[in-house]
Parts: structure tokens; sequence; C-alpha cells
């Protein structure tokens, strides 16, 4: 049997038909990435997709679709889309045996059971610690925004725990972070400063900003850039790759906002597996972990995850990976998809 997978974001849609039969793996038999801003709803697109795409494969039978944003009763709305997504309407419309709906980061957990050795990267083994529960994960990723989930992993059986954990409190661990909050609040205007305003792509760049509103970098060859891009979100989007270029060639100013961002990152990970006490593992995700594998491996990265006193000694009793997978969304999704059929 084959099932449908879609990780539906604010700007792309990403379609994939999946084989389920003699695969331990969900196993991909063809994709279609879709922009989102040429469609007037999601209904069309997949129409289009099971017209045109699936004509030479068996119809799915289960579908489950990642959505960016909150799901509620297998029930999402994508806000900067106003679109609606309803999976017991989509089942009906599009004859499917089961459809859920689920949130894009959450389902990333379904996909751990399944992972394949190329699409991971180890960066600490676990240390032998007695009486742990090894069934718990969490997974945190940094791309557009940040999220965060955990999950209850025993045998075959799969239980996600969604998570906001990606809006609370940025805490500031040295004079120059104080500043840079300080400085966020007021060009923000905002009364409060959350991890993600710091540990994601979007906070890369803003951390970028402040450290060139400085007297010593006036002079900086990102100056003009910063110019141009408040009257173009698409220039936007592209600062985050400009500063890892610069910080890679050896610029210092660049080098400083990374190593700020890395610091925050590494930190807010120490914070989450202690949390959790996610001794089956901690996963690295989003966009960023592929780009950034070298830099979590670094001293600078590990001396931050584990600056956390007298409980040291747990973080490095939980193993630590980074997803190298960049649709890890639609394989999860398909995983999901899987289990699905498991169930109908």
């Amino acid at each position: 049997m084959n099932c449908l997978a879609c990780d539906l974001g604010g700007t792309k849609v990403l379609l994939g038909i999946f084989s389920q039969d003699n695969y331990d793996s969900p196993k991909l038999l063809v994709k279609k990435k879709y922009i989102s801003a040429r469609w007037n709803s999601f209904d069309l697109i997949l129409e289009d997709f099971l017209k045109n795409e699936c004509r030479n494969f068996t119809y799915p039978s289960s579908a489950c679709l990642a959505v960016a944003g909150p799901v509620s009763n297998n029930n999402a709305k994508i806000i900067n889309l106003s679109w609606s997504i309803c999976g017991k309407e989509l089942k009906n419309k599009f004859n499917f045996k089961s459809c859920e709906v689920i949130n894009d980061f959450a389902v990333q957990i379904y996909g751990i059971p399944f992972l394949k050795k190329n699409q991971y990267s180890t960066i600490q083994n676990c240390a032998h610690y007695e009486g742990v529960n090894k069934d718990l994960h969490a997974i945190v990723g940094a791309g557009t925004g940040l999220g965060i989930a955990r999950g209850i992993i025993s045998g075959s059986k799969v239980k996600v725990l969604a998570s906001e954990g990606g809006h609370v409190e940025y805490s500031p661990k040295s004079e120059l972070e104080w500043e840079l909050k300080i400085w966020l609040k007021n060009s923000l205007k905002v009364e409060r400063i959350s991890c993600e305003r710091i540990i994601s792509g979007t906070g890369l760049s803003r951390i970028a900003e402040w450290r060139l509103s400085k007297s010593d970098a006036e002079n900086h060859p990102l100056q003009k850039y910063l110019k141009e891009i408040k009257t173009s979100d698409a220039l936007r989007k592209e600062l985050p790759e400009r500063i890892c270029n610069l910080s890679s060639e050896g610029d210092e100013l660049m080098i400083e906002v990374e190593r700020i961002w890395l610091g925050a990152y590494a930190s807010l990970l120490g914070d989450v597996a202690l949390q959790e006490l996610c001794f089956g593992g901690l996963w690295i995700s989003g966009g960023t972990a592929p780009k950034h594998f070298k830099n979590f491996k670094s001293d600078l990265f590990m001396k931050q995850f584990f600056d956390k006193g007298r409980l040291k000694d747990i973080l490095k009793a939980i193993p630590l990976k980074v997803i190298l997978d960049e649709e890890l969304g639609l394989f999860s999704a398909a995983c999901r998809a899987k289990m699905l059929l498991n169930t109908t």
C-alpha cells in the first residue's frame, strides 16, 4: 500500500507518495514542490498532485499533512495564506482511509524510529547512566522560527508531545547579551524577548543588525546591504547565509555574531536536555542544522551545552544528534502515514 505525505509551509508545499510495502522506512516514489502563493487553496494543490503525478502509482490509502501552525481537532489554519485545512473533509473528498493533520515540527518525532544512518550524525554518544528511561526523546530545530517537540518512543509505539518551548524567555549570560536583548526590545518594540527571537535564522540576522549598529562597524561591507533589505523581504531572507559566508571567510564581526548565536543555541539545548531528561536522544533539526553541523561539534558549542553547573554529568549521559536530512518533515509525515495504515 502507498501513502501520501505533505510538508505544508507558508511559502511552499512539498507532497510525496511513499510505498510502505516490505520496507522498514517509507520509500519515496514521487514528490513535487508547489509555491503556495500561486494557489487559492490546498485542496487544489492536492487535486493537481494526485491527478498529474500519481497516475503510475497505486492510489494512497492514508495521508499525513504536516502544517506550519497550531493544530486542533485535526484542523489547522495557515494564517499568512488564509487557508483552512480539515483532515476529515480531505479524507472524504479524496477517498483516503485516514487523513491526519499535525504540526510540522511535532511530526518529526514520528520519523526518529525510521531514520537511516545517512539522515543524521551523532555528536555525543550517551555515557553509562543507571536506571534512565531511554524511551524519551526531544527535538529542537532552528529555521525560520524555533521549534521544540518531545516524544515517547517504545518499540513501534510513538507518543508525540507538542511544545511551544521555542517561545520561552531568552536568558542572557553576559553583559554583551544583555545589551543585545535590550536593543532587540527597543528595535522590535516588544516587552519580552523569546528564545526564538535569537535562535533562528531570523535571530541570526537580528544579532548581526545589532552588532552592525555599533560605531566600530560603520564601514562594514554589510552596511549597504542592511539599507537595501529594509525594502525587500527577499533580500532579508538571504542575510543569514551572507553572515555565515563572511564568518567562514574570517570576518571578525560576523564570527562574533555567529558565536553569540551558537552559544545561545547550545545553552537552550542544555536547558531542554535537563527539562526533558531525554536519555533516548536530543535531536538538533531545522533548516540550519546541516549548514552548522561543523559548528555543533566545536568546543565552543559543547562548552555552552555543558555549562549547567552541578548537573553537567547528566548532560554527558544524553545522546546528542544532528539531523542532516533537509526533508525530514516530509519523511516523518510519511512515517506517520505508515502508522495510520495499521490503525485503519
